[in-house]
């Protein structure tokens, strides 16, 4: 589903106008990426606008004030970083994008609110993971964790066989050298 149909078509619009911004000599040496790149010298042809030669990067190319900021279904992009920040959110124009800082368990967290609210998340992760964790039975989880679990007598009977004595090098004395003269 789009929303903001009209905002997104002006946008597309405008940039199809927009030049494509290069950088200056990207097109004569192939060690030079085509990424933009401000020309500063003195006598530069590109930074004094000659005509027959590439655009400059101006603020006149801007696309429309409305549309900035839009994502491409035509949302609000909204960055969230706990279930708080969801309560000042509009499902009807906003969507949220959910942190990188943000861990698992409160990821899932906001995820269940967000769907509670029928609010549209941009980037969900893995949701088929998310459902077979919680799922998962507690009884089966307690039996693995307790068949897992080795007596301390045995650990420290292997901890004791994995020591091994250091064994020194060949020809090498610890004490001072002695010069031959």
């Amino acid at each position: 589903m789009v929303i903001n149909k009209e905002l997104l078509q002006l946008r597309k619009k405008i940039a199809d106008k927009r030049p494509d911004f290069v950088r200056q000599e990207s097109w004569r040496y192939k060690k030079l990426a085509t990424n933009w790149r401000k020309p500063k010298g003195k006598d530069n042809k590109m930074r004094k606008q000659v005509s027959g030669v590439p655009a400059l990067v101006k603020v006149g190319y801007k696309g429309p004030r409305k549309s900035r900021g839009l994502h491409p279904s035509g949302y609000n992009d909204v960055l969230i970083f706990n279930t708080n920040d969801l309560t000042r959110i509009d499902p009807k124009i906003d969507a949220i994008r959910i942190a990188h800082g943000v861990g698992y368990k409160k990821r899932l967290d906001i995820l269940n609110e967000a769907t509670k609210l029928k609010i549209k998340v941009l980037n969900p992760g893995k949701i088929e993971k998310v459902e077979k964790v919680e799922t998962k039975p507690k009884k089966e989880v307690e039996k693995v964790e307790k068949a897992e679990v080795k007596p301390k007598k045995e650990v420290e009977k292997v901890e004791k066989a994995e020591v091994k004595p250091k064994k020194e090098g060949k020809g090498k004395s610890k004490g001072k050298k002695v010069s031959k003269s």
